[in-house]
């Protein structure tokens, strides 16, 4: 029997064991949170999707959605508002009432890993996931990958050669959508991580010439 593969894994999906200690680590000490795979954020019709790298432990696994709750939300999330992609107000929780505008949010791994650092075989194993979210989205036509594991991860998923499309902050691709003829640009972020922004690795200008691009690329096919 053919095992279906879908753009959004079950909460407790089990396929990658020391995730899920970590997880059920997580819920013995704190069994309010969400403690769990978590799933992608935003429509449907999204013309950028944006690939992070893991939720953190009290953040997305506390809140149930990616990027809530901790210093990277913060600062991607009023990014996404400076640029429109945002309506109501970000309150670092799952019922702030915020909406998502053209744009979804999702992670190359999907749960937690212990210090943030997800194994070689745990990225590879979630790909299937991020492979479908991109598949599913129809009106695709921009990607912003927030680190170099979400980078590579999805260039990966378009069964594409890392050394043909290497990292790195601002760095630009044309891709081909696996679903259709249209294109879609690639760019590569540092991650909007405390550690980035406190060592001055990321500004906060450096990030929203990244949505910048974006969001000029999206206006001007939607001219």
């Amino acid at each position: 029997m053919t095992e279906t593969i879908t753009a959004e894994p079950e909460p407790r999906c089990a396929l990658c064991p020391r995730l899920v200690t970590y997880r059920e680590e997580n819920a013995g000490f704190e069994p309010d949170w969400f403690n769990g795979a978590v799933p992608s954020f935003g429509p449907d019709n999204a013309q950028l999707l944006v690939v992070g790298l893991a939720p953190g432990r009290t953040g997305a696994n506390k809140t149930g959605r990616p990027f809530t709750g901790d210093y990277a939300g913060d600062l991607l999330y009023s990014t996404l508002e400076t640029f429109g992609f945002t309506t109501g107000k970000y309150g670092a929780c799952p019922d702030d009432g915020l909406t998502l505008n053209n744009v979804m949010i999702t992670n190359a791994v999907r749960c937690a890993p212990p210090e943030n650092k997800p194994t070689s075989s745990e990225i590879n194993t979630c790909r299937s996931f991020l492979t479908e979210r991109i598949k599913s989205l129809p009106h695709l036509r921009a990607i912003i990958t927030l680190g170099k594991i979400a980078h590579d991860s999805t260039i990966r998923s378009f069964g594409l050669k890392l050394s043909a499309h290497a990292f790195g902050h601002e760095a630009t691709y044309e891709l081909k959508h696996p679903s259709s003829d249209s294109s879609i640009k690639l760019i590569g972020s540092y991650h909007c991580s405390r550690y980035n922004t406190n060592t001055g690795r990321l500004t906060e200008e450096m990030f929203h010439d990244v949505f910048r691009s974006a969001g000029a690329h999206l206006d001007a096919l939607n001219a």
